[in-house]
């Protein structure tokens, strides 16, 4: 009778993959679905030969602004801050926003830009320069205008760089909390740098800096009733959490997640209903580590179901992604292809 069955199977069913049924039947059991509605790449024949670290915000309603660095390699004295804005339906031209010009003979690389709007729709762009991650400083412009005209770059106080990947997130007080990390020769730290003044000044908070984990790059949930998590990108095979009971202002332990991380960077993001999400390389270190890239889901921040698989490659590179969600509850997604553009995915949750 089974062979029977199985003879009747259309055969679009037999094709399906193990993973994608495997996918289908977590969905079904967690009661939650997410749905990819759109995705297209944002560059139009860039200028640059290579881009990466790409940010994302919703300047206003249905207007979009993506960030990226690009240039020759990461790294080399001619790679800047571009921008794209999105509007009626297409990406723009990427336009030049910083670069790391110094002085008539000297120019250092530009690194991870960070698009954040705050409650007073004022955006900024937070970005790095310098001769490589370990001296790096952090910079920013802002703009009050949803992002038609900017400042000009003004470099961060001595010990605040700014977010380091990913967004700020504001709490309902006003408090602005910017996820943040630090690199030596020794060691990965991860920090948080806070603001009470909208942006004006910033604090830094710590985040187990005695922990065995080698951890950067955090990203903040927010879990409700002052309990906050972080996420952080780890050289330890394995997304690294910590939590704070107190809105951010002290944090605990470290501690390894059930997630795997091949040392590329993560974005999560906490939705309007309450739910988490996060995106991430379900892989270890090791080579083509940034070959797939998946989207997953939770209910509290500990337990993770896969929803959504954005690359399943067996080479390439889709990292380092952002996440936000829009006015009308989609979720936006962009990460880096394959270091030569990027892609803009759009989701919705059924």
């Amino acid at each position: 009778m089974l062979l029977n069955f199985l003879s009747q199977i259309s055969w679009q069913f037999q094709v399906l993959s193990i993973t994608t049924i495997l996918l289908c039947i977590n969905l079904m059991c967690f009661g939650q679905e997410l749905k990819k509605i759109s995705e297209e790449l944002i560059f139009n024949s860039p200028s640059f030969q290579q881009c990466h670290a790409s940010t994302i915000v919703e300047a206003s309603p249905g207007v979009f602004l993506s960030a990226a660095f690009g240039g020759t390699r990461e790294g080399n004295p001619d790679v800047c801050i571009w921008m794209s804005r999105f509007e009626n339906g297409t990406w723009s031209q990427p336009v030049l926003m910083a670069d790391g010009i110094q002085n008539d003979t000297l120019r250092y690389a530009c690194w991870n830009p960070v698009l954040f709007k705050n409650n007073k729709d004022k955006i900024f762009l937070f970005y790095k320069v310098g001769p490589g991650v370990l001296p790096w400083w952090g910079m920013v412009r802002t703009s009050d205008d949803l992002g038609k005209t900017w400042t000009a770059p003004k470099k961060l106080p001595d010990g605040i760089l700014g977010p380091i990947k990913n967004k700020p997130v504001q709490m309902e007080d006003g408090k602005i909390l910017a996820p943040s990390s630090t690199e030596t020769k020794e060691s990965w730290k991860a920090h948080i740098e806070k603001s009470v003044d909208n942006g004006e000044t910033w604090v830094n908070i710590p985040i187990d800096h005695n922990t065995e984990f080698d951890v950067i790059q955090p990203s903040v949930l927010i879990h409700g009733d002052g309990m906050l998590q972080v996420l952080c990108r780890s050289k330890n095979n394995s997304v690294i959490q910590s939590f704070s009971n107190d809105n951010g202002n002290t944090w605990g332990t470290m501690t390894k997640t059930s997630l795997p991380n091949p040392n590329s960077g993560t974005d999560a993001l906490t939705l309007k209903s309450g739910l988490h999400v996060l995106v991430y390389n379900p892989t270890v270190q090791g080579r083509n580590g940034r070959a797939k890239l998946n989207v997953a889901i939770s209910k509290d921040g500990l337990n993770w179901t896969d929803a959504v698989i954005l690359e399943n490659e067996e080479k390439g590179e889709y990292s380092y992604p952002a996440i936000i969600q829009d006015s009308k509850g989609k979720i936006h997604i962009t990460y880096t292809y394959n270091r030569v553009n990027v892609k803009h995915v759009i989701l919705e949750a059924l």
